[in-house]
């Protein structure tokens, strides 16, 4: 009967140990940008002002990482009102028709010490694409709550054509490569 007992309490303390824990960006500490190059000589950056973003991960170096994320694209934000209105419209993004873009990890290879190469479908207007991207793991620490909190940086690049986003504005007046940049802290999830 004790060692039941005790193959049990292993049981559960070990499932303890490696259960899914699921963390969310913190909005106030976290930012999901984007370049792009116009006219072939000027990088013009803008960035989304909404987004949920969940990292599942067992793992304390996040090596088993999955990530979901979804943005409204109505929150796109690039500091000129015109140019807002131009990329909400069916020439760009048309929020109308398709209010939200979404990305979900399909698998994540480790590269070096906190460095990952994450691959994902991207759906951007209606268009379901795999894309692969560079993913950080910065650390973690302890906040001033005493909880803690993860670093997690992601970086890529994606071919706006591949998803007909802007098919009327070619190339050489905007990059048909996208640079994308995401900065986050991560805590887990209430």
């Amino acid at each position: 009967m004790r060692k039941i007992t005790l193959f049990l309490a292993l049981l559960l303390v070990s499932a303890g140990v490696f259960a899914q824990t699921a963390w969310e960006a913190d909005p106030n500490h976290s930012k999901l940008g984007f370049t792009v190059t116009h006219l072939g000589i000027a990088d013009v950056p803008g960035h989304f002002d909404k987004f949920d973003v969940t990292i599942t991960s067992s793992k304390e170096d996040f090596s088993d990482a999955t990530i979901e994320l979804t943005v409204p694209t109505n929150s796109i934000n690039t500091r000129v009102e015109q140019r807002n209105t131009h990329l909400k419209s069916p020439d760009f993004f048309d929020v109308e028709k398709f209010p939200t873009m979404t990305f979900k990890s399909t698998s994540i290879e480790k590269i070096s010490e906190g460095k990952y190469n994450l691959k994902g479908n991207l759906t951007l207007i209606g268009v379901t694409k795999p894309v692969s991207m560079t993913m950080n793991y910065r650390g973690t620490v302890t906040n001033a709550q005493g909880a803690p909190v993860a670093g997690i940086q992601i970086v890529g690049t994606f071919n706006r054509s591949d998803f007909g986003l802007g098919p009327k504005f070619p190339a050489p007046m905007i990059s048909d490569e996208v640079a994308v940049k995401a900065d986050g802290e991560f805590q887990h999830k209430k």
